[in-house]
């Protein structure tokens, strides 16, 4: 699934990019929720490459290939609309009921970096460097989406999130990160208890 760019005309359809495309990640399937940003006008999203299995690296090249037909829901959210955290979405984000997943690559935009000859990615993809755009991606959308500061936001990546290989095989290799909503959701249920207990022994303390 991906949106076109809006820096070419055509672009080649096998390594990801800012808007999508070929991601090869084994997580986006039924009950997924798919963030892209939107490079043009009308989106013009498009979608393919089905798998029935997949490993984390699809190493060979390829998944267990299939045809697939689907029900799926296509919302826009328009600038105006935005939360706070939509903002800092450069990259595709999934999300889950229990967790978000944040995508990096070699160059999170490719098509920007190598511009006369996008090809060049194929050459100087290194899972190094999209093991470091991953992780600064992650921290960026911890920050914006649940106000942490950046070395809060750092100590819950070390103690809490998984990194795992994509696809080392597509070009502008991809590194993802699976961040599960429960470590903050549990953060939120300390605070509501000591808010509540605070409350009791306010209200003790005047009786």
């Amino acid at each position: 699934m991906g949106l076109p760019p809006a820096s070419h005309d055509y672009v080649d359809s096998i390594p990801p990019m800012v808007t999508g495309g070929n991601l090869d990640n084994k997580r986006i399937g039924k009950g997924t929720t798919m963030y892209y940003p939107v490079a043009v006008e009308g989106a013009l999203i498009s979608m393919g490459d089905a798998h029935t299995a997949q490993g984390d690296s699809e190493l060979d090249g390829t998944g267990i290939e299939t045809s697939i037909t689907g029900e799926f829901k296509l919302s826009v959210i328009k600038a105006e609309d935005f939360e706070e955290w939509h903002s800092v979405i450069d990259f595709p984000l999934g999300e889950t009921s229990k967790e978000y997943i944040v995508h990096g690559f070699t160059e999170t935009n490719y098509l920007e970096t190598y511009a006369a000859n996008p090809s060049e990615i194929y050459a100087n993809s290194s899972i190094d460097k999209a093991m470091k755009n991953c992780y600064t991606q992650t921290r960026k959308f911890i920050m914006a989406r649940w106000g942490l500061t950046e070395i809060e936001a750092t100590t819950v990546i070390t103690q809490g999130v998984d990194f795992a290989m994509t696809q080392l095989v597509d070009g502008n290799w991809g590194v993802h990160a699976v961040v599960p909503k429960a470590i903050f959701e549990a953060s939120k249920s300390s605070e509501s208890s000591k808010r509540s207990k605070s409350s009791k022994a306010s209200k003790s303390s005047k009786a």
